[in-house]
């Protein structure tokens, strides 16, 4: 049991540094689901539709006690008012690690341009939680004749407040958004207070979506750089995306391809040193059909040395509702 934990905790260390650390709602490609306001708040009620989002992920189908995630999003404006307000649920759950967290937002969005013809829109949005972490240490200890001081041998449990800031702006069919996540200082409930106090994360996303004149195929290039300010680690994804209009809705799909900017040592078979970055590829697929939306992603593992083969599956659902006309001549699928 013992070496089956130590296996377990390197293999998280080594492969998931920037994807699953447990420090709030995990940051993985979903947000590319029609999902924004997921990772920024300030995109809580810029869409045309109030949005529901059900997404559910499971890494290394047949692995006990492996990774996985459920979200639930619901975001939309106040009435006519330049006002959006947001909440997400989700439960969280990594070998003897697990979280609960609960969200609230409230967006603000202003207008530039002289019209709600041309798109040129600032927003702003907070973000304020509440997070339940839980670390289960009753087998740690199996039949241990000395006892480990720093293992209690019950499971843990702290409650966290947190706040996550961001902004957005939208210019035609341009887009940029930055967050801080996680902005307070905590201690997360592991007794080494130097690694769980300072969760702070720092999002920037940049965008663009291509378009013909009165084509029906729509292109969409993007990045996210994410750091890590406790650990000074960085990462990026690369996105490509396209559209097409069809006479239900929307047909689409991408792929993603994440890398981070820092690797981790490990010692190989002929105990030399050796060292990797966390690289994913992730394809999508998706359709929106009248106001449903419904979406797959599959996440791959280029690391040379992973937990499995088997890579992470991920499922959205999605509902669009109180619906206006959409008000922007501009290729923006995130607000029309």
């Amino acid at each position: 049991m013992r070496l089956r934990t130590i296996i377990l905790v390197v293999t998280f260390l080594l492969c998931s540094k920037l994807a699953i650390s447990q420090e709030g709602l995990p940051i993985y490609t979903d947000y590319l689901t029609d999902n924004y306001y997921l990772i920024h708040p300030s995109m809580a009620g810029i869409a045309n539709c109030s949005k529901v989002r059900l997404t559910g992920r499971q890494q290394w189908f047949g692995q006990e006690d492996a990774p996985k995630l459920l979200t639930l999003s619901l975001n939309g404006r106040v009435g006519e008012s330049p006002s959006g307000l947001g909440g997400i649920l989700y439960a969280d759950k990594n070998g003897y690690h697990s979280q609960k967290g609960a969200y609230a937002t409230y967006a603000h969005h202003i207008m530039f341009s002289r019209s709600s013809v041309d798109l040129n829109m600032l927003s702003f949005g907070l973000s304020a939680g509440f997070i339940q972490y839980q670390l289960d240490e009753t087998t740690f200890l199996g039949d241990a004749p000395i006892p480990d001081p720093i293992i209690d041998g019950i499971v843990q449990n702290e409650t966290n407040f947190n706040l996550d800031f961001g902004f957005s702006y939208h210019y035609l069919d341009f887009y940029a958004h930055a967050t801080v996540k996680n902005v307070l200082k905590n201690s997360g409930i592991n007794k080494d207070t130097n690694i769980t106090s300072n969760l702070r994360r720092y999002l920037l996303s940049v965008g663009y979506v291509f378009s013909r004149f009165g084509s029906s195929w729509s292109y969409e290039p993007s990045v996210m750089f994410q750091y890590r300010d406790a650990t000074q680690e960085g990462g990026i994804d690369v996105n490509a995306k396209v559209y097409k209009e069809m006479d239900f809705g929307k047909l689409w799909g991408g792929l993603s391809y994440r890398n981070s900017f820092d690797g981790t040592e490990y010692i190989t078979n002929s105990n030399s040193v050796s060292s990797q970055k966390l690289q994913q590829i992730t394809p999508i697929l998706g359709i929106n059909y009248n106001n449903f939306m419904f979406a797959y992603t599959y996440t791959y593992q280029t690391n040379s040395v992973v937990f499995t083969n088997g890579g992470f599956h991920q499922l959205t659902l999605g509902y669009n509702f109180s619906c206006k006309r959409e008000p922007y001549h501009c290729n923006c699928p995130a607000v029309n």
